[in-house]
């Protein structure tokens, strides 16, 4: 019998297509890239035409040994990796491996893994695409140049450790304006004056409402201090607040579209407190498969990587379907959305669910907490999207007092529309009801308010805020973001303090340095520029070695100007509430090539170090001193005691204060979708 191969990228995507494909088909999963660039070196020939050096990735030699064992054995090989640059430079890669001739039809894409989509894929081969390949190269090659030219002089100026960024810069440039012009910031006063008023003097406070005063002579005042307030309020006629103008009218809300990638996470963000980086690890889940009651593994969402807000015909239909049935006609919307910018990333769909039928709490019992949280979030903004604007009745009325004019705004939800799923209503949108009024009549004055205010400086970026600002800017690409962000804050450039995100003095000094030599770099206007090049890469088949080649024609000249003009930036030492056991003095933070460590400031005269570990407030079981989170040789983060090496207590999950009920043992974390705690004693085995 004749067999397929269908190579994927992760495990568990394959076993969600294999249970769609049958016996016909193995699939089996690269996880991952398969080749890259070295890192060891640049990688880069240079004069050899920007040339890139290609190795296969360390530890991958298992997995590229089982893709060449598997291709031999079989007729066909078809790579099924992700539908979007990165997705086809990996089967690029893959194709090179395995001696596959990339002009013939090898490559399937899918936008969302559902047993039709997939065989209808495998139905439809056709050849690599040169030109995304090529476009992922250039990004791929740049960002490589920026990061392993101009680290190594950070590194030497200012310490080992650091890096810069071709989108990364200019995404802290951005953190650190803000955080300027934050300190900056100069408060000024201004009052607001408003009336309590009533039909009558029986009204019940249910009956009063509150309008603010908002011209002088027809034009609008602006109240900047007491003495102002006051001369105001002593200019009011308290027996002469007369009904001028009274304006209704309908207010519609549209629902917002389905979710690009972007937009998912400052959703995310906003309504469920998810970091940018948990929301793709998730939506990566629900986007592979999860295993549903009854039903197998199942692919919930489309791809999630999207620029565009489109959706399939089948789609429509199947949404239109849905709200007819469920919710009537009457709630059956008709929007037409466009995208932001014209992009090559509209090859894909928005994010939507696979299949609209699936309703979050018909599946909830079958998903993680967090699962469940998203997916009910993309669901219901797709659902929403297809259904009818919010309809309100809204009334404005003017009030005069002479010369001042006083104004109060009211609504009532007249249709409910969209938000019958999705609410995002604010504040504009509560039902304000004012009391019937016709033009000319005399309301009473309750009472007269005055209250300062001072205007207040711009907000920090939030995760979602400094998304929604790269976006607006053009700045990286949606997929990109949360990669960035992550980046940022383990650099130390940028604190994460209460969900805002807060540069630090070593990501001032970065900044700085990056303005004033790599100027183009850190600016928002050449990276989205630099953006726009490296998408006419694909859409209009620009060579991408000549892109490169002018952008680091320039990045020459700047590296060596700033080799010699700068000179070794001194930074503080970070003082620790530890003290040195050698001579008294306060141990400082300092960084090497293996990351943070604790060392006295009495240097040179005490030459103590240690490592630096942070208690977990647990006590070890063995001798009492203290739990301390430590770093393995690769990165693997475990639990020691401090008294190593008297004392080899160790644990890989995080360990609590709270005793097995089975063994005595200390219990640990370990969060799964079934298991919250877990017995440390490996021979117990008990879990919570």
């Amino acid at each position: 019998m004749s067999k397929s191969l269908v190579i994927v990228e992760s495990p568990s995507k394959a076993k969600t297509i294999g249970k769609f494909l049958g016996s016909k088909y193995k699939v089996i999963a690269s996880v991952g890239h398969v080749r890259d660039l070295p890192k060891s070196k640049l990688g880069i020939n240079i004069e050899n035409g920007f040339e890139p050096e290609y190795i296969s990735i360390r530890g991958k030699g298992d997995v590229i040994k089982a893709l060449k064992k598997e291709a031999k054995g079989v007729d066909k090989v078809y790579l099924a990796t992700d539908p979007d640059r990165e997705g086809e430079a990996i089967s690029w890669h893959i194709a090179y491996l395995l001696g596959i001739d990339i002009e013939k039809p090898c490559r399937i894409v899918f936008n969302e893994i559902t047993k039709g989509a997939i065989r209808n894929a495998v139905k439809n081969p056709r050849p690599i695409d040169k030109r995304l390949v090529d476009a992922q190269q250039a990004r791929r090659v740049l960002d490589r140049l920026v990061g392993y030219k101009i680290s190594p002089l950070l590194w030497r100026k200012v310490r080992r450790g650091l890096s810069a960024g071709r989108v990364q810069s200019a995404a802290l440039k951005i953190i650190c304006d803000r955080e300027k012009s934050i300190l900056d910031f100069i408060p000024k006063e201004y009052w607001i004056i408003s009336a309590l008023l009533g039909k009558s003097k029986k009204s019940t406070s249910k009956k009063q409402f509150v309008a603010k005063l908002i011209e002088q002579d027809g034009k609008k005042i602006t109240v900047e201090n007491e003495q102002q307030a006051k001369q105001i309020l002593s200019e009011i006629d308290k027996s002469q607040f007369i009904v001028d103008k009274i304006e209704r009218k309908e207010r519609m809300k549209r629902p917002m579209p389905p979710f690009t990638t972007s937009s998912l996470q400052q959703e995310a963000s906003t309504k469920l407190g998810f970091y940018t980086k948990k929301t793709m690890l998730i939506a990566q889940q629900l986007y592979e498969g999860v295993e549903l009651k009854g039903q197998g593994t199942v692919g919930l969402v489309t791809y999630i990587r999207t620029d565009s807000v489109r959706i399939s015909n089948e789609a429509q239909e199947a949404v239109t379907a849905f709200i007819t049935e469920t919710y009537s006609k009457e709630y059956l919307g008709n929007h037409v959305y466009s995208n932001k910018k014209k992009d090559v990333q509209d090859a894909h769909e928005a994010i939507r669910p696979s299949n609209v039928e699936l309703t979050p709490d018909s599946i909830k019992d079958s998903l993680s907490k967090d699962q469940y949280n998203l997916y009910k979030l993309i669901w219901s903004r797709f659902v929403a999207s297809r259904m009818k604007a919010s309809v309100y009745d809204g009334i404005a009325v003017e009030i005069k007092n002479h010369s001042y004019t006083f104004k109060a705004n009211g609504s009532k939800l007249k249709f409910d529309g969209y938000l019958k799923i999705y609410n995002n209503r604010n504040e504009e949108d509560e039902d304000k009801m004012l009391p019937d009024m016709q033009e000319g009549e005399v309301l009473n004055l309750v009472d007269l308010l005055s209250d300062q205010n001072f205007t207040q400086p711009p907000s920090r970026f939030t995760e979602a805020g400094l998304v929604k600002d790269l976006e607006e800017k053009d700045i990286g690409r949606p997929s990109t973001y949360a990669p960035i962000i992550a980046t940022l804050i383990e650099r130390k450039y940028v604190n994460r303090e209460k969900k805002v995100l807060k540069p630090t003095e070593l990501g001032f000094v970065v900044t700085d340095l990056m303005k004033t030599y790599f100027k183009e770099i850190v600016d928002a206007g050449f990276t989205a520029g630099m953006e726009d090049q490296l998408d006419d890469i694909e859409v209009k088949d620009i060579h991408w070695k000549s892109v490169v080649e002018g952008f680091y024609t320039t990045l020459a000249e700047e590296l060596e100007v700033a080799d010699a003009a700068i000179e070794k930036v001194q930074m503080e030492d970070e003082l620790t509430d530890e003290v040195c056991e050698l001579c008294g003095k306060p141990m400082a933070i300092k960084h090497g090539r293996f990351g943070e460590f604790l060392a006295c400031s009495g240097y040179p005269e005490c030459k103590n170090t240690k490592p630096r570990v942070k208690k977990i407030d647990v006590a070890c079981p063995k001798c009492g001193k203290d739990i301390v989170a430590r770093k393995s040789k690769n990165g693997k983060l475990f639990y020691g005691c401090s008294g190593y090496p008297e004392c080899n207590q160790l644990f890989w999950n995080k360990p609590i204060n709270q005793k097995c009920p089975k063994c005595g043992a200390l219990m640990t974390e370990k969060k799964t979708k079934t298991t919250k705690l877990m017995c440390s004693n490996p021979e117990c085995g008990y879990k919570e």
